[in-house]
């Protein structure tokens, strides 16, 4: 199977990641190792991803082709008819589940080098199903595939205001691996995106949990 690459920032957020990536490298950031190997590493930039489900968005459909299996590049077969939002969200974030007609409980994905195509999961950058609250991406010459880390500090949202205290909570709580990379280039050299799993209602993007964290802290895992 082809090398798939994790999809680019959201373009809505390309601005700011890149402006992170600059206050990041700006920012002075200690690195502390502890026990173990492990190292306590601040001023990351922290974003989420997540799998849009179709029956969450209720625009007027559009037609999308691409490719009826994995194993396929560029295709311009009939995928169906979805929703515009679900469309719009699959390209985002790279994948969404059907809930209607034929293909219903199949995934439609989408990669910046792929196009759109049908599949049984959603997919990480080399083909394995993405894992909620485990999977995460980064820039592959920064972080590199398998390695572990955990959220100790989550900064604050971008006007500086305190990151709401139940998303803090769910996120540090969980144990991430790199397993998901960035479109080359488009990653920064401290920043990861860490999934979520699918979207829990309309307006996802709304939701708290939807949240970009600044000047985070992690402790990373041996390489």
């Amino acid at each position: 199977m082809a090398g798939r690459h994790r999809h680019g920032p959201n373009r809505n957020r390309l601005v700011l990641v890149l402006a992170a990536v600059v206050l990041a490298l700006a920012a002075a950031s200690a690195i502390n190792r502890g026990d173990a190997g492990k190292e306590s590493s601040a001023g990351w930039y922290v974003t989420v991803y997540y799998t849009a489900v179709e029956t969450h968005h209720d625009e007027d459909p559009v037609p999308v082709t691409g490719c009826l299996v994995i194993d396929c590049e560029r295709g311009d077969d009939p995928l169906g008819r979805y929703p515009e939002g679900f469309v719009q969200a699959v390209e985002d974030e790279g994948t969404g589940r059907i809930v209607s007609g034929r293909h219903a409980g199949r995934y439609l994905n989408w990669s910046h080098d792929i196009g759109f195509w049908l599949d049984n999961a959603p997919r990480d950058s080399h083909g394995r199903p993405l894992e909620p609250f485990v999977s995460a991406a980064a820039d592959p010459n920064v972080l590199g595939a398998g390695r572990e880390l955990r959220i100790t500090g989550c900064g604050t949202a971008e006007d500086g205001s305190a990151i709401d205290a139940g998303v803090c909570e769910r996120l540090r709580s969980a144990s991430w691996r790199i397993m998901d990379e960035f479109t080359p280039g488009l990653g920064g050299d401290r920043h990861i995106d860490v999934y979520l799993g699918e979207e829990t209602g309309p307006d996802f993007t709304s939701d708290p949990m939807y949240s970009s964290l600044h000047n985070a802290t992690l402790e990373l895992g041996k390489p």
